[in-house]
């Protein structure tokens, strides 16, 4: 062999070792690289599940924080239908007083009753609602009968029987109402 030789199968020789140390090394590799992949996605998904319990806690604390606000803005609502009916009973009273010189002081009296108790009502959002003359709408009005009238548009509030009730918006107690329905049409071809 020549001098040339023996260097060029020496470096073939440390070639072949140094990839056998390579591919050692890639085979060492190969589990602490899985381990790592596992670790990742354990970590990934432990990530989602803390994001998922903070989405959870804020839902949480919104629906407590609406049901707080529900809870202070309805809270009269039982004590306001019982005092609907006092105020019922003044009107009337009212109606049913004769305008006299004898009942004169009786009436101012219910009146300012009335009008006190109506305003303290509205000071915790209780409004009246007193449709008459405006179209009829089922979610504030109950209809008790309709009555044909050519002068008014068809589902037009003619009289209120019974004046409704909102609280902040929310129906307490439906208007009662006579509602118009267009004229009777007569058929000249019969």
């Amino acid at each position: 062999m020549s001098e040339e030789q023996k260097p060029q199968e020496e470096i073939l020789e440390e070639t072949a070792e140094q990839e056998a140390v390579d591919d050692a090394q890639v085979e060492a590799e190969s589990p602490a690289a899985d381990e790592l992949e596992a670790a990742r996605a354990e970590a990934a998904e432990a990530k989602d599940q803390v994001l998922r319990v903070q989405a959870e806690m804020q839902n949480v604390r919104r629906r407590a924080e609406q049901d707080v606000e529900k809870a202070h803005k309805f809270a009269v609502e039982k004590f306001a239908n019982e005092m609907l009916t006092v105020v019922d009973n003044l009107e009337r009273g009212l109606a049913a007083a004769p305008e006299e010189e004898a009942t004169k002081a009786i009436r101012e009296g219910m009146e300012m009753t009335l009008s006190g108790l109506i305003s303290s009502l509205e000071r915790f959002k209780v409004e009246q609602v007193n449709p008459e003359g405006e179209p009829f709408n089922p979610e504030l009005h109950q209809a008790m009968t309709m009555v044909e009238n050519a002068e008014l548009a068809p589902n037009t509030v003619m009289a209120v029987m019974q004046k409704g009730y909102t609280l902040n918006g929310r129906l307490l107690r439906p208007a009662m109402v006579m509602v118009s329905k267009g004229a009777a049409q007569i058929d000249e071809n019969a």
